[in-house]
């Protein structure tokens, strides 16, 4: 057994007068070889990476790609400290629906919440697909991956009088960038690490859009409101017209040229403006954008075109319409019963009338 495949060789025939010691002294000999890695294998002869093995080599070739090696650190986690070692020394292309099935029991059984057996399913994914397009595993050889029905959490959304508060304190704040990463975010609802890639080049004030080159859904133009379209104008003007990252990084010794976090930076501005740190988030901004949209009455596709939500589905299981607005909708309805009743037909009969019936 080499590589989890039996090699087969054909030592003799007793009929030629090869002994059955010879064929163990040969298969001894076989197995000296294969320790000290002398091993003659047959020529042409395809070498299948262990799963642990496949994931070190994944790691290392996504850990600098700007496209596959997004949220790094929690898909090295989850690879090193769950899956690989669940798994050992399986193949990834010897993975199979079952085995997919009996690690999410063993998760469960371990107490992990579904949301992170959810996040640990998707890093086997990537994984998987990576390992296709390097062609070590084929497309067919995939297996499910069964997502479980995550509880939905309530949404945050931030009132007007929120978002004032919030905007005045990141202006105060020391880092003089809290102030304009929390207008994007307030005036877009783009996500923080789409906000943390812009270019100065990539913003075209004119037609007031931002070109996104990276995102989940692919890239896109995101339109901006023209009172964030005149603050960046300002703001580049008195930078001098810089045409690089909108978020530089000042580390010297930073892998990346531009910033990967601002949270807390963020964090500092919620806490100034007196709102709770723990539910409001740079996330918020996003629900709370797309919420505003929703309720000034944006049909749903455009607002999908805005947020760069890849389904509409998604538009709907992320949006959180307010009661008001339900109520204001429903309300409308009840153009249907105008006049269809009379005084007459709800007035209960009299006594006599009863009597008479």
């Amino acid at each position: 057994m080499v590589d989890g495949q039996r090699i087969h060789r054909v030592v003799g025939r007793e009929s030629e007068g090869v002994t059955r010691e010879q064929a163990e002294r040969t298969i001894e000999s076989l197995r000296t070889k294969a320790r000290e890695g002398r091993l003659d294998l047959p020529t042409g002869r395809k070498v299948h990476r262990s799963l642990k093995e496949a994931v070190a080599e994944y790691l290392t070739r996504i850990e600098h790609d700007p496209k596959h090696g997004r949220n790094y650190g929690p898909k090295k986690r989850h690879l090193e400290d769950r899956l690989a070692p669940y798994f050992k020394g399986q193949r990834p292309d010897k993975l199979t629906d079952f085995t997919i099935a009996h690690y999410v029991k063993h998760r469960r059984d371990q107490g992990a919440a579904i949301a992170t057996i959810n996040r640990e399913l998707s890093t086997l994914s990537h994984f998987l697909n990576r390992c296709i397009a390097w062609k070590w595993v084929r497309a067919d050889q995939k297996p499910k991956m069964p997502k479980g029905e995550e509880a939905r959490k309530k949404i945050v959304v931030l009132t007007d009088e929120d978002k004032r508060a919030l905007m005045q304190a990141a202006i105060a704040d020391q880092d003089p960038l809290t102030w304009l990463f929390t207008a994007i975010a307030m005036g877009t609802g783009m996500r923080h690490s789409e906000i943390l890639r812009i270019r100065w080049d990539d913003i075209d004030l004119a037609n007031r859009r931002i070109y996104i080159g990276q995102a989940k859904a692919g890239q896109r133009e995101q339109p901006i409101p023209p009172n964030l379209a005149a603050m960046l104008q300002k703001e580049h003007a008195q930078l001098g017209e810089p045409s690089g990252w909108l978020f530089p990084t000042s580390r010297a010794d930073a892998k990346h040229s531009h910033r990967q976090q601002m949270s807390e930076q963020f964090r500092r501005a919620v806490t100034r403006a007196k709102l709770d740190p723990s539910k409001v988030t740079p996330h918020v901004m996003r629900h709370t954008a797309i919420t505003s949209l929703i309720k000034e009455g944006v049909d749903l596709p455009t607002v999908q075109r805005i947020s760069g939500h890849k389904t509409l589905a998604m538009v709907l299981r992320y949006t959180h319409l307010s009661d008001d607005h339900i109520d204001q909708s429903v309300a409308k309805l009840d153009t249907a019963f105008s006049g269809a009743f009379s005084q007459e037909l709800h007035t209960p009969p009299n006594e006599n009338e009863r009597s008479a019936a």
